[in-house]
């Protein structure tokens, strides 16, 4: 399984989305992205997304997106800004948290505050989700790990600092932003745990 920390190594941009049988092929223009260690078959976290590099150009990897994955996402139309992360190796420090790339659902932006450089964002997610989230648990938005500052049945709230809005896509989310949202691994298996035990008890 490939993994990610949720801490954004470069923004890029969807050159092209060329649509090819069955799937489409998303072009992202990356240089800002150091490639030197990127080989055609690794993984890449695109806006939190998990997609496997087709093709390098010296500034630019192509990606096969199933319409699957078009559907259950967002960010992937031409012009969009992308966050960009480089698959987790062995030997790397987890700044954020341990992040699949499977997006859970995509949430939409329900507000956002300013103050002192800083923003918060009020996130409205899907009730099925609900279970998930919690005061100080970790949630990836489109790849970027952030805390949960604040959850109810419908929102949660979360701080971003002036780097996160630099380093970051998140900045420029405004009321009515769609955006991708994966929950806590370890959150989804405990989850998992009470399940199967409570079905077998």
């Amino acid at each position: 399984m490939k993994m990610f920390t949720g801490i954004v190594e470069a923004i890029g941009k969807v050159a092209a989305v060329s649509p090819a049988g069955e799937t489409a092929v998303v072009r992202i223009e990356s240089s800002g992205l150091d490639l030197a260690d990127v080989a055609i078959g690794d993984s890449i976290a695109v806006n939190g997304v998990c997609l496997t590099v087709k093709t390098l150009g010296a500034q630019s990897i192509e990606f096969d997106v199933s319409a699957e994955t078009l559907r259950v996402t967002t960010g992937f139309e031409e012009g969009a800004r992308v966050n960009l992360e480089k698959s987790l190796r062995l030997d790397t420090r987890i700044g954020g948290h341990l992040v699949s790339g499977h997006v859970d659902a995509v949430g939409e932006i329900a507000g956002v505050t300013e103050y002192d450089g800083n923003r918060t964002l009020s996130v409205r997610f899907p009730h099925s989700l609900a279970r998930f989230l919690a005061r100080k648990g970790s949630v990836t938005v489109n790849g970027v790990s952030l805390t949960v500052n604040s959850v109810d049945s419908e929102t949660c709230s979360i701080n971003l600092i002036p780097h996160t809005l630099a380093a970051t896509n998140l900045g420029d989310l405004s009321k009515g932003s769609r955006v991708n949202l994966e929950i806590d691994l370890v959150a989804r298996y405990v989850e998992r745990m009470l399940t199967v035990s409570g079905a077998g008890s």
